[in-house]
């Protein structure tokens, strides 16, 4: 494998030297098709994010926050067809073997573009793991009847801990050990219907309708959250976390079969039109159903005896087992490629343990899982995970790293306009 130093400048200086950083050898031996790539792709989106929309809007705004929304799906939308067409269609890159997102950055910034790409994409995949973990935490003890009341404060270490360890064990972690992503194309298909099942769950049995009346009527409640400066930055982290996907980008499209820019234009543009339909109708329906009492995950403000609302949280829980793989992918890319270049199967070397069961991947792969699990059981508030992970992995992946390859790259070409 032949690596480069990159440059340092940003003005894509190195482009003409550039040699192939990926090994191509390491790329999916498995694809899927646009519909596959789609279903991956949404559910990489939606994830955890989707039940604090409901949050975000109350910390926004309801107005800013939904104009806020669709603004971050558009410029998402952009970023991931900007990045991937960059890597492989520019005339500066293409087939000069860019395979991933930090591949991207370290072309004209060297080690510190991919360091910086690499730690965001971990910080981002990082606290989403442990936000679903959480979910299945808040969720799974209700549905079994093991605590009483939705509030996290309620149940001790065998009615909430245990269960998300047990859960999360025989579920999250054999997942997570396969290869390629494309063999995810299925669970993810039934993730992306589970939520959608959810949107409609929060949309009709949200008590809207009492509670906007008791807040004075529609309007009352519009101009009293048009912008809430206060808690505005917050809402934007969840929001960017929502929406946050450029870490899967690359995996999404390198498993996408016969791939160029239209395809991924078409998986992206459907993607994100579902994900931005699904988050406006249950962040609006959410939000409007419980106004400032709307917790982290808006499935807690719903009553423990009910039955639809205890079937959201079986849909909620299926869709947080079925997605913590997708960003166990990311993180486990982030931590082979910063250890060991990218081999991410250790055949070279004697990186076998426990007589031979487990090779480098199914190791880093539990090593993710124990460490998402330590601040899983200690974190009861979604919220936070969400937006901090948000404003600081998120806001990098999302609207500076596209940004900075854009300059970079063709940096040139724009001082000499």
């Amino acid at each position: 494998m032949t690596t480069t130093t990159g440059g340092s400048n940003g003005t894509g200086g190195t482009a003409g030297n550039y040699k192939p950083i990926s090994d191509p050898s390491l790329l999916p031996k498995k694809t899927s098709t646009i519909s596959g790539a789609c279903s991956n792709l949404v559910n990489s989106i939606v994830g955890a994010g989707i039940i604090g929309i409901p949050y975000a809007l109350k910390e926004s705004g309801l107005v800013s926050g939904i104009l806020l929304l669709i603004v971050v799906g558009y410029f998402t939308t952009k970023s991931l067809q900007m990045i991937v067409d960059l890597a492989t269609s520019s005339s500066q890159l293409k087939g000069k073997g860019v395979w991933t997102y930090n591949d991207l950055l370290e072309l004209p910034y060297g080690l510190a573009g991919k360091n910086f790409v690499l730690i965001s994409m971990f910080i981002t995949a990082y606290g989403a793991m442990v936000a679903y973990l959480l979910i299945i935490k808040d969720t799974l003890p209700v549905i079994l009847g093991l605590v009483n009341d939705a509030d996290e404060s309620v149940g001790g270490f065998m009615e909430r801990e245990l269960v998300m360890i047990i859960t999360s064990l025989f579920v999250c972690v054999p997942l997570s050990m396969q290869r390629d992503f494309s063999s995810l194309a299925y669970t993810s298909s039934v993730s992306v219907f589970a939520d959608i099942l959810l949107v409609v769950f929060v949309a009709i049995f949200a008590p809207i309708g009492d509670s906007v009346q008791n807040a004075g009527g529609l309007g009352t409640v519009l101009s009293s959250s048009i912008l809430n400066p206060g808690g505005f930055f917050i809402g934007f982290g969840v929001l960017t976390v929502a929406m946050c996907c450029q870490h899967s980008a690359f995996i999404v499209a390198s498993s996408l079969d016969n791939p160029n820019p239209k395809r991924w234009s078409i998986v992206t543009s459907i993607s994100l039109t579902i994900s931005v339909i699904c988050c406006l109708v249950l962040g609006v329906s959410g939000y409007l159903g419980f106004l400032d009492e709307t917790s982290g995950d808006v499935l807690n403000n719903f009553g423990v005896a009910s039955r639809q609302a205890n079937i959201a949280r079986g849909l909620l829980a299926l869709t947080m087992f079925f997605t913590y793989p997708m960003e166990a992918f990311v993180a486990r890319h982030v931590l082979v490629e910063l250890i060991w270049g990218g081999d991410m199967n250790g055949y070279t070397i004697q990186s076998k343990c426990f007589c031979g069961l487990l090779n480098r991947r199914h190791q880093v792969t539990v090593l993710i899982y124990i460490l998402t699990l330590m601040p899983a059981l200690i974190v009861d508030d979604l919220g936070p995970v969400l937006s901090i992970t948000g404003a600081i992995g998120g806001c990098s992946l999302a609207y500076i790293g596209p940004g900075l390859a854009y300059l970079g790259i063709y940096g040139d070409d724009l001082l000499q306009r």
